[in-house]
């Protein structure tokens, strides 16, 4: 029905052609196919659905009978290749670039040289020179098309070593800038700075009760505490008026009966001991603490020995010099091949620290310098001691040599029987003072024989425990020895003692002279025993004894003519005399396993210092302990202890 459209038609139409109707004829041209892909899928209503399923059921059926079958056998066969595609992308114009270094045999070498002992700078630098070239270039395959064009292969391979080397010596720049920005004299100044200030702020409860100084309370605390008071007291002004003046006078009445009653029978809460804190670090744990002493300049530097208490098991020896102002870490470390034994500070020489070792060695360390070695010693002395140094003591003697009259002598005593004096010259070297020797038991006398002054027989020398210069006259010292006995001796004479007073049946490890009373000294023994002693008897005044434990260290207080510590194995004790002679004031046990070794009174405050066989050292404040009168200690001070107590 589709009428055929005219061959011919008017090209050009006029003004009644246009006013006439026209007919328009569309008709359908060839099919333009872009894609075809012949489907895999068969329509159930085709005319070949039936035979393509009976296809897929054989298959199906072959699948199922073929395992374990043997008419079935594995086998390759060539199967029909997908037809290849082309797929054309649009990308970038590609930029080829040749390069080339002129490099020297040298270069070359040390190139390689470095390449061979760091390999792990090598593949570094062969990552950064990949990833320097993808950047230039966009793809391997560019990159190896680049090098394709380039006219020299060999120029291109310098290029990678050369770069390469760059690369390891900048990374060793860097390195070299970090550690010496970490090395630097401003960063470690100001790192002192904050820990410094870290430390203040951690430790400033504590410090401030160390110093007596007023504890500033939280705020936080002290607001709630507000709050609450101003609470009782709204809830106080709600009730009556009535039955507030009668609780008022109830409780009026109450006060005046408490006040009454404690003006009759005042009560004080008993002396105690306060840990405030405790110096310990890794170096110095399970490192027995041997002996303390405080910088004579300074009062806020202590210094520390550190050796093994049970000598059976040879350890290297500490010395550490702690400050007030940092707990947690000591200022300085000086380590030494043997055990610390004893240490002391210098007074004309404040950055001086002498200390004895368990070898017999002496060694003189300079506590400014951050070198660990000491800048005397005496391995090469003649003279040096044979046994363990137990004591050693910086003690001022009068003499002309300098402005003020007065010298400073480093002293020592040792196991080998010698009292000896150092001198701090070129070398350091030493002359003896005296040479203990061992005494026979006094014998009994009956009452009817007089008194002999001959002097004991000398038979053998015996092993020097402790000594004490007189407070007045440093002509005269106090040495303890392991007989037990305690000889007083003078350095005018090396031959013989002045005096020998008998008590202790052990040895005798500390003696010590009251600073108040300059007649009176203490003295502790492993007999477990404490004696009181006047220098004009030759028996104990008074025997202390609270437990079956060696004392090891003793030491008056600076405050008070009848207060002292005594460091036994098992418990520390306070003892005040003008209280008690039968049991300390205050004790405070040691831990499981732990033994104290030494005591020191602070010289400024009211605190007890605690070493123990763990290596910490225990900073106690003394609480509710009697001050001291003062007119009575101005007294004894007159007196000169020329009374006994």
């Amino acid at each position: 029905d589709v009428q055929v459209r005219p061959e011919e038609m008017k090209e050009e139409l006029t003004k009644e052609d246009l006013d006439k109707r026209v007919d328009i004829y569309l008709t359908e041209t060839e099919t333009l196919w872009i894609f075809d892909m012949p489907s895999v899928m068969v329509s159930v209503e085709a005319e070949d659905a039936g035979r393509v399923q009976e296809r897929n059921k054989i298959y199906t059926d072959i699948c199922k009978n073929r395992p374990g079958n043997d008419r079935f056998v594995e086998k390759t066969m060539q199967t029909i290749n997908g037809a290849a595609k082309n797929k054309e992308v649009q990308c970038e114009k590609i930029i080829m670039e040749d390069k080339g270094v002129v490099v020297t045999s040298w270069d070359l070498y040390d190139a390689f040289n470095t390449l061979e002992i760091n390999p792990t700078s090598k593949a570094e630098g062969s990552r950064a020179t990949m990833g320097k070239t993808s950047k230039s270039h966009p793809t391997m395959e560019q990159q190896q098309q680049s090098t394709s064009v380039s006219s020299d292969r060999g120029s291109t391979t310098c290029m990678t070593i050369s770069e390469s080397t760059v690369v390891a010596k900048s990374q060793e720049e860097e390195e070299c800038h970090s550690e010496a920005v970490l090395t630097s004299p401003n960063l470690q100044r100001d790192l002192f700075v904050m820990e410094r200030i870290l430390m203040e702020n951690i430790f400033q409860p504590k410090l401030a009760a160390y110093r007596q100084f007023p504890v500033l309370p939280d705020p936080n605390v002290t607001s709630d505490a507000s709050g609450a008071v101003a609470a009782v007291e709204e809830a106080q002004q709600e009730e009556p008026d009535e039955e507030r003046d009668e609780e008022e006078q109830e409780e009026a009445l109450i006060d005046a009966s408490i006040l009454s009653d404690l003006m009759k029978t005042p009560e004080r809460a008993p002396p105690s001991l306060e840990h405030l804190w405790s110096y310990l670090c890794d170096v110095t744990r399970a490192h027995s603490v041997s002996s303390m002493a405080w910088s004579k300049v300074n009062p806020d530097l202590l210094a520390v020995g550190y050796g093994a208490f049970d000598f059976k098991e040879k350890r290297k020896g500490l010395v550490c010099c702690w400050s007030l102002k940092n707990p947690m870490w000591p200022e300085r470390i000086f380590r030494c091949k043997h055990g610390v034994t004893a240490l002391d500070f210098s007074l004309r020489s404040p950055n001086l620290l002498a200390v004895g070792m368990y070898s017999g060695s002496v060694a003189i360390y300079n506590v400014r310098s951050h070198k660990d070695a000491a800048i005397m010693d005496s391995s090469r002395s003649l003279n040096k001691h044979t046994g363990p140094v137990w004591q050693l003591r910086w003690v001022e003697q009068a003499s002309g040599e300098t402005e003020d009259g007065n010298r400073e002598r480093l002293i020592c005593m040792s196991a080998d029987g010698r009292i000896t004096e150092w001198f701090l010259q070129k070398r350091l070297d030493c002359t003896d003072l005296m040479k203990i020797q061992q005494t026979k038991g006094e014998k009994k006398k009956l009452p009817s024989e007089k008194e002999s002054k001959s002097e004991d027989l000398i038979c053998q020398q015996a092993a020097g425990m402790c000594f004490a210069f007189h407070p007045k006259d440093s002509d005269f010292y106090l040495t303890g020895t392991d007989e037990g006995h305690i000889h007083k001796c003078s350095c005018s004479s090396n031959e013989q003692f002045v005096k020998t007073y008998r008590g202790h049946k052990g040895p005798v490890y500390k003696v010590a002279w009251n600073p108040f009373s300059t007649d009176i000294f203490l003295s502790c023994s492993a007999d477990w025993s404490i004696n009181l002693w006047h220098q004009d008897s030759q028996t104990p005044i008074l025997t202390l004894s609270s437990v079956t434990a060696f004392v090891h260290d003793i030491m008056w207080s600076p405050k008070s003519a009848c207060i002292f510590a005594a460091a036994n194995e098992s418990r520390i004790e306070v003892w005040d005399l003008s209280v008690s002679t039968l049991s300390p004031v205050i004790s405070r046990p040691a831990g499981p396993q732990v033994m104290f070794t030494s005591v020191l009174f602070a010289t400024n405050t009211d605190c007890l210092l605690v070493g123990d066989s763990a290596g910490e050292v225990g900073v106690l404040e003394l609480q509710n302990l009697a001050a001291p009168d003062s007119n009575a200690v101005r007294a004894t001070r007159k007196r000169g202890g020329s009374q006994r107590p």
